[in-house]
């Protein structure tokens, strides 16, 4: 009965405590969620007591909390927005996308001029400068912030409020019950239950709040893939360009040149036939290694353009395939219920990108060991490269995962890398397929 006893007071207080940080967690963002909520329309406020502080007699009186509203407004517009989106991911790990208009390059023409995708300027700095401002001040997304900062103090901002409102209205209540009546102290504490009874719940209204106004809407969406595709093309093109002279290379240094030597060696066997058959015979054995030479370069060329077990026994087998090759100890785990097989361009990118994470593995990393682990889902197919390195990878923007990221991303991929200094590192390379 003793241990009946004091487990039952053990589970209370543990009960206790947990109620009470989730009231104190729950006032605290409430609190932080009424203070970002309302800090436009406290300018509003503080603007009209200055008007009316300044004289309403005045004929100039009203000029300054106008300005004060015109320009404070959408100046604390964004920042609000901003700070809103970082509550709302810390809290619910819900992430909303900003839609804001990114500044693209600064260009020097052949005249000197600078073009910054709005005008012409005389300096780098003044191009920079403008396009700025004009981004800045010409984003769509300005009228959405506005409209969400209008529409936040009276919804989640309202209901932020009770909490913090109620411990106050409790305070005085409470202070003032002495010399008060009765009543005043049964709305003070009237008012703490509400306050502690609304703590945990009354900041949760940020959250669809912000997700049905301050997402980018679907003409910025629109906008902001087109950019996203246009740059996907200039980097397809660029690669490809790139692609096609490491082609030319290799075949002009490597095979043309062996098939050059050949040719030369066989005219040569051929004149000597008669006069010297033992020369004759040697250069044809020259040429036959030669040939052998030349034919298994090809294939190495051929196997870097498109690998034959990638089109013939699939992506799991290629993976597997090229585990061999790599001077680590690798493994390769498959969930697959049945033979992975996509589309031959997807196929192609996940078993490059493998490749690289791979030979990034065995050359940068002094990784020892490797796991290679493919997912496959109804829409989606998810390959995780993890190595025993010594980790601290960093994505260069001219670098090969940088690259990589790119070329997932023509097929609505994504690269995720984590490598902490001292290792491990985990890179998950997802792609959006339909299997068949």
């Amino acid at each position: 009965m003793k241990q009946s006893g004091a487990g039952s007071v053990g589970w209370v207080v543990r009960t206790g405590l947990r109620i009470g940080v989730l009231i104190g967690a729950g006032f605290v963002r409430a609190c932080a969620v009424a203070a970002v909520c309302l800090a436009i329309p406290v300018l509003w406020g503080g603007a009209v007591v200055l008007g009316i502080w300044w004289g309403v007699a005045n004929p100039w009186s009203w000029l300054v909390p106008v300005v004060i509203v015109a320009v404070g407004t959408p100046v604390l517009a964004r920042p609000v927005c901003r700070a809103v989106r970082y509550l709302v991911a810390r809290w619910t790990g819900t992430v909303i996308p900003s839609g804001y208009r990114e500044a693209g390059p600064v260009t020097r023409m052949a005249t000197g001029y600078w073009w910054n995708g709005f005008s012409y300027e005389r300096t780098r700095r003044d191009a920079v400068m403008d396009q700025k401002w004009r981004v800045r001040w010409l984003d769509p997304a300005n009228w959405r912030d506005l409209r969400f900062s209008v529409i936040a103090p009276f919804t989640a901002g309202l209901v932020a409020a009770v909490p913090p409102g109620g411990a106050v209205a409790a305070g005085f209540g409470l202070a003032g019950a002495e010399a008060g009546s009765p009543l005043v102290r049964v709305v003070g504490v009237v008012a703490l239950m509400v306050a502690v009874g609304s703590a945990p719940f009354a900041w949760r209204p940020v959250e669809p709040v912000a997700v049905r106004f301050l997402r980018p809407s679907s003409a910025m969406a629109l906008a902001e893939r087109v950019e996203e595709l246009t740059a996907q093309r200039a980097d397809v093109t660029v690669a490809q360009a790139a692609e096609i002279r490491r082609i030319e290379r290799d075949l002009h240094d490597g095979a043309q040149a062996r098939l050059v030597a050949l040719g030369m060696s066989l005219t040569a066997a051929q004149r000597l036939m008669d006069t010297d058959p033992d020369r004759a015979r040697a250069l044809i054995r020259e040429a036959q290694a030669g040939a052998k030479a030349s034919l298994a370069e090809l294939r190495e060329l051929i196997r870097g353009i498109a690998p034959p077990v990638l089109s013939e026994r699939g992506l799991v087998d290629a993976i597997r395939a090229l585990a061999l090759d790599i001077p680590l100890e690798v493994e390769v785990a498959v969930a697959a219920e049945r033979p992975l097989r996509l589309d031959p361009p997807i196929e192609a990118a996940v078993y490059f990108g493998t490749a690289e994470l791979l030979t990034n593995a065995a050359k940068h990393a002094r990784a020892t060991r490797a796991r290679i682990s493919l997912k496959r889902s109804e829409s989606s197919v998810v390959v995780e490269v993890w190595d025993d390195g010594r980790g601290g990878v960093v994505v260069r923007p001219d670098g090969g995962l940088a690259g990589l990221r790119r070329r997932l991303g023509v097929f609505d991929g994504t690269l995720e890398i984590t490598s902490p200094p001292g290792g491990p590192t985990s890179a998950v390379m997802m792609v959006p397929c339909e299997s068949s």
